[in-house]
């Protein structure tokens, strides 16, 4: 199977399940373990930030981030858009009575500055209101096809949001993805955030695990929210030895999954059946739509599975592929082979229905 769902799909390699199995470990929960602290340590230095945090998952992350900054009956400004707004089931809003307040994310990724300052209450002293808590950017831009935020926007978000003394939080799963595409430092995308979550189990490819930077009291907070969640870990060195592995061999090789991606986006838009622009395509993520309005997503999906390709529904008629370390360069061909075979078998089928 060409699995082109997520890039969670990646599996261990060999140079980490050796690292796991050899890994030093302590009690992390007493913050005794060695191998845990050495990737905290390394994170929060790539990323520019003063300490950092092991986390079971990025919604954990996340939501472990947004408890620590926004008090209870605040509410935290979101893109429509985003992850955290679509698939971490209302965490914040179910486990620390923080409200989310969508914004409409633009084709790039960004939400507009004059959409953000809307978004504050009139007066944040009348208590009808729920102030602003936190304003939460994501980087890459999963839902708008893997865009890259640039360190200039996130900026100007930051200067909107210290002018009215609102912390910034970056949900930067896909932030190493975000560096490669743009040739940019990583601590040079995550300086203009109070706190930034990356994850290693996506293109990074460690089986498990997220990393949330920022200031040390921050982190101290968050330590305690990650405890409350059940997050708290024992001997977490096999996780984190993973995590090291990724950091110091993974990162550069992202590059192999933006080529793949362009490739794909560009034999998709070959064929008649696909509609999308190659352009478009800046990291990892390939979103496209069946050109004919008679075509069954749901039937097309199947077919191509059938055929050995593994995609997903977006959503707004839209279908994702993700390209990361589990396929490699013919496993492109073959998959725009087997979409066009697909498409073609599903044409009209809508009508079969």
């Amino acid at each position: 199977m060409i699995e082109l769902r997520s890039d969670t799909f990646t599996e261990p390699t060999s140079r980490m399940r050796s690292a796991m199995a050899e890994a030093v470990v302590g009690n992390d929960d007493y913050g005794e373990d060695p191998t845990v602290r050495d990737l905290e340590r390394q994170s929060a230095h790539r990323l520019g930030k003063e300490a950092a945090c092991l986390m079971p998952s990025g919604t954990m992350a996340n939501l472990s981030a947004i408890l620590s900054h926004a008090p209870r009956g605040s509410k935290v400004i979101v893109g429509d858009e985003s992850d955290i707004y679509l698939y971490e089931a209302a965490g914040a809003a179910v486990c620390g009575g923080v409200s989310y307040e969508p914004v409409r994310n633009r084709s790039d990724g960004t939400l507009p500055l004059d959409a953000l300052a809307a978004a504050y209450p009139p007066d944040d002293e009348d208590p009808q209101f729920a102030p602003v808590g936190l304003i939460c950017l994501e980087n890459t831009q999963n839902r708008c096809g893997g865009a890259v935020l640039t360190p200039h926007y996130q900026s100007e978000v930051a200067r909107l949001a210290a002018a009215r003394a609102t912390p910034m939080h970056l949900d930067g799963a896909r932030i190493f993805n975000a560096a490669v595409a743009s040739a940019t430092p990583v601590a040079e995308l995550a300086v203009a955030a109070d706190s930034v979550q990356f994850c290693l189990s996506k293109g990074l490819g460690a089986p498990i695990g997220s990393v949330l930077v920022g200031d040390g009291a921050f982190i101290a907070k968050a330590r305690r929210i990650r405890k409350m969640l059940g997050g708290g870990m024992r001997q977490a060195g096999t996780v984190a030895a993973a995590g090291l592995v990724a950091l110091d061999e993974m990162v550069d090789r992202l590059a192999e999954d933006h080529h793949h991606a362009r490739l794909l986006a560009e034999g998709l838009a070959a064929q008649p059946a696909f509609d999308l622009d190659p352009k478009t395509v800046q990291t990892n993520i390939v979103l496209f739509r069946l050109s004919s309005e008679e075509t069954s997503e749901e039937a097309f999906l199947a077919a191509a599975r059938r055929r050995g390709v593994a995609l997903l529904a977006f959503g707004h008629g839209r279908i994702r592929a993700v390209t990361h370390l589990g396929v490699g360069l013919g496993d492109m061909e073959a998959a725009i082979t087997a979409m066009a075979a697909a498409a073609a078998e599903t044409a009209g089928s809508k009508g079969r229905e």
